[in-house]
């Protein structure tokens, strides 16, 4: 696994975004911790909607605040993944199966220990929020980002069912 690191998005990687959003589309999987990237048409549109999502008073009604980065790979400048932390769970889908963060990795980038490098990344930053603790999920039969959970502390405290999918749910101490 070469180094990476997360940053904010920028316009510097629209074409990426674009292209990593396409590649997520055309696989069926989904775009966790991407925000809205799904239903946004361009990075700059994503963009604006990620910047407005990092405070209290531009964050949309029933959303919470939140920071999303781009998993950049510095020796080629590709976004390897995307990754967000929510601010707080007090939230009815949050607080039982979407916890404090969710995370994608691109497919072709997957099994090299990006997302598990992704995580550790990212609960530095909930630590400098002031979190002690955070939610971390995975569906049942998602082997990959369980054993990601795991590989950062996380610790099981049970499995939820949601529109019969069972979830894992598990905390990592901070």
């Amino acid at each position: 696994m070469d180094e990476i690191r997360l940053i904010k998005p920028t316009l510097e990687y629209a074409e990426d975004i674009m292209k990593y959003r396409q590649e997520f589309l055309d696989s069926g999987d989904s775009l966790d911790g991407c925000g809205d990237l799904k239903i946004c048409t361009s990075a700059d549109e994503w963009i604006r909607s990620v910047n407005l999502m990092e405070k209290e008073e531009t964050c949309p009604e029933g959303r919470v605040t939140s920071n999303i980065f781009i998993a950049i790979r510095p020796a080629d400048h590709k976004i390897i993944g995307a990754i967000d932390f929510r601010h707080h769970i007090n939230h009815p889908i949050l607080s039982v199966w979407g916890g404090h963060i969710g995370y994608s990795v691109r497919p072709d980038e997957r099994r090299k220990g990006y997302a598990k490098e992704m995580l550790l990344q990212n609960l530095k930053n909930c630590k400098d929020y002031g979190l002690d603790k955070v939610l971390v999920t995975c569906d049942y039969d998602n082997v990959g980002s369980e054993k990601t959970i795991l590989a950062n502390g996380g610790l099981f405290e049970k499995i939820v069912v949601v529109d019969e999918d069972r979830i894992k749910r598990y905390w990592i101490h901070l």
